[in-house]
């Protein structure tokens, strides 16, 4: 007969409730959804239509340079290339801070975040990222080649850009 250690009911109640909140954890990250690529919104953000719904996803670890920032447009048109009127499969992340869903996006056979990178049209988002990613030797190897926004004397990461604009919008 199997005897299970008695612990006081407060450490048991504590014990419960911290596996119920980690399989809440597993079950949001990592859970996988399918669907058409619907709108391309910029380059490292679409959208898919999932049972009727529209999912906004943003490309987790990366972050492609703002539409009105040198390579911005070009950024979306890579994507587009790759997903416009495609099936796309995500691997939720979780969530970003305006609510969409971070995900490693496959369009067809192509891993669209890495893709992104190796054509230049990303940074890769060390926040974010964990070390050892093969995206960070993507992003080396696109600075080498000078493709995409490398070919920019001094190209600004988006992370920055949103901070210069902040700072200029403020009177």
């Amino acid at each position: 007969m199997l005897h299970l250690v008695q612990l006081p009911r407060v450490k048991m109640r504590k014990l419960m409730i911290l596996f119920a909140l980690g399989a809440g954890l597993t079950n949001a990250a990592g859970a996988e959804f399918k669907g058409p690529v619907v709108r391309i919104t910029d380059g490292d953000t679409l959208t898919l239509r999932v049972d009727g719904k529209d999912v906004p996803v943003h490309l987790d670890g990366i972050d492609a340079p703002e539409l009105d920032q040198p390579y911005g447009k070009s950024a979306r048109r890579s994507l587009r290339e790759l997903c416009r009127g495609k099936e796309a499969s995500v691997v939720e992340r979780g969530k970003d801070d305006a609510g969409r869903a971070l995900g490693a996006v496959r369009c067809g056979d192509i891993d669209v975040n890495a893709e992104q990178v190796r054509r230049g049209f990303a940074w890769v988002h060390l926040r974010y990222l964990p070390l050892g990613s093969p995206l960070y030797e993507f992003e080396a190897n696109a600075r080498l080649r000078g493709v995409g926004l490398w070919r920019a004397a001094e190209p600004v990461p988006p992370w920055e850009w949103r901070g210069r604009a902040q700072k200029a919008a403020k009177p």
